[in-house]
């Protein structure tokens, strides 16, 4: 994905240019965050050891690598340069075929948002590759967002792949945060909540992930395959109760929360987690932190909003909007930014394209109308919801010029539309697939 766009010079920035100048501050944030460029910088082979921040391992023999995620095609490959080829053996799982294969390694595409039979042949390929170590080995993992649908295998062979789509498929749309989706994937997968990990011991192992989830909470990633899990299988019932799930759940996955025979996922202490090591290459605060180095480059006075963001989109649009409002009341005549991250909650009420990104920009753009303010919100890993788009971007004009054109947004927005509302106007962002994933950044620009 080419990310980096001609340099933007901006000695007063203007409303009318305001558009132009957020998608040019997202786009040069997602250069920065760039996989590649983070693996070379953090992660090195010195001596007969790699290191990766703080963390040193012997290198006694060539290592085995599983990669698996929306990075883990750009994560294996960046991998075996930095060991100069040196790897026995390798898998990798990913949404797409690779750009070269690498040798020694097999490849499958997985589903995404909800598994594929690729998912299933991945996740038996990791757990082969990974089983049957001595303490002697060395087991890399590259774990990146988008991994609990890219590789599953369900604990009960009695559930299908037809069973964990539509698993999957309800809870993406149930409105639930990640974390608490992620509780119920963990104890249905044979590979999630540490389970990988364990198959591993006794080997020294390495899981080296990018973060798509809060920073307090790294077990989440691809539902923390090689993690001990700190949820219960009775926290797993209660959310599922709690929001009327069970009755929705296949056949095959409600018998096991009716009969209340879910196995325990591994928990922290485990002494099979003993040779275990983590190491976060990034996460959504480096892209934040970046966001806001490009908006300050271009003349603005920016903060990032250091709250958590992972609660209903039409509140934390209304709160980012109140924050930015007050950082141009203590800095009159600046252009200000405010910068935000996470993730959205955002249920799906139509069967339009769109995702939690555009939904927020769209409701965002009503707040605004007549303002001279810009908004942006896009997903790193360059898709939002089921729409070919990473987000959107809107300012003041936004909601006349669709008015102007016939489009109602409510309409949209109730039918999960927000995605051919924006295309309508130009203001999507098309960033193609990223091979990257830190969760969402919203950019909010006021002139004055």
């Amino acid at each position: 994905m080419g990310t980096r766009t001609d340099s933007l010079k901006v000695s007063n920035p203007s409303f009318a240019g305001g558009k132009h100048i957020a998608k040019h501050v997202f786009l040069e944030t997602m250069a920065t965050i760039d996989v590649r460029h983070a693996m070379l910088s953090k992660l090195k082979r010195e001596g007969g050891a790699l290191v990766a921040g703080g963390v040193s391992i012997p290198l006694l023999r060539p290592p085995r690598v599983a990669a698996f995620g929306k990075a883990a095609n750009r994560m294996a490959a960046t991998l075996d340069e930095i060991l100069s080829g040196q790897v026995e053996k390798g898998v990798v799982v990913s949404p797409a075929e690779p750009a070269r294969p690498l040798p020694r390694f097999s490849y499958s595409v997985g589903g995404h948002p909800y598994p594929g039979m690729g998912s299933f042949e991945g996740a038996d390929a990791a757990l082969e590759l990974v089983s049957a170590r001595s303490a002697e080995d060395f087991v890399i993992f590259l774990v990146s967002g988008g991994g609990s649908a890219l590789m599953e295998r369900p604990v009960d062979p009695a559930v299908t792949l037809a069973d964990m789509i539509e698993f999957n498929r309800l809870l993406v749309g149930c409105g639930l945060p990640i974390e608490q989706i992620n509780v119920l994937r963990k104890h249905i997968s044979a590979i999630k909540g540490g389970r990988l990990g364990v198959c591993a011991h006794p080997a020294r192992q390495l899981t080296v992930f990018i973060s798509d989830v809060p920073d307090h909470l790294p077990s989440m990633v691809a539902s923390g395959p090689t993690m001990p899990d700190e949820s219960t299988a009775a926290q797993c019932y209660a959310i599922a109760e709690q929001h009327g799930l069970v009755a929705k759940f296949p056949a095959s996955i409600r018998r096991q929360f009716e009969q209340r025979t879910i196995a325990e996922t591994p928990k922290p202490r485990d002494e099979r987690f003993s040779n275990s090591r983590y190491f976060c290459l990034l996460s959504n605060r480096d892209a934040l932190e970046a966001a806001k180095a490009g908006a300050q480059k271009l003349g603005f006075l920016a903060e990032i909003d250091t709250n958590v963001w992972d609660a209903d989109f039409r509140q934390v649009a209304d709160a980012n909007l109140a924050a930015l409002r007050a950082l141009a009341e203590a800095h009159p005549g600046r252009p200000v930014c405010l910068v935000a991250g996470g993730e959205v909650i955002c249920p799906v009420t139509g069967p339009g394209t769109g995702g939690r990104n555009q939904a927020y920009a769209l409701y965002a753009a009503e707040k605004i109308a007549g303002e001279k303010v810009v908004v942006l919100s896009a997903g790193t890993d360059g898709r939002d919801g089921n729409s070919p788009t990473s987000g959107a971007v809107a300012d003041g004009q936004t909601i006349f010029r669709a008015r102007a054109l016939g489009l109602d947004p409510a309409h949209h927005m109730a039918e999960s539309d927000a995605y051919h509302f924006f295309s309508s106007l130009g203001d999507t962002l098309d960033t193609g697939f990223t091979d990257n994933n830190v969760r969402d950044v919203r950019i909010w620009l006021g002139f004055g």
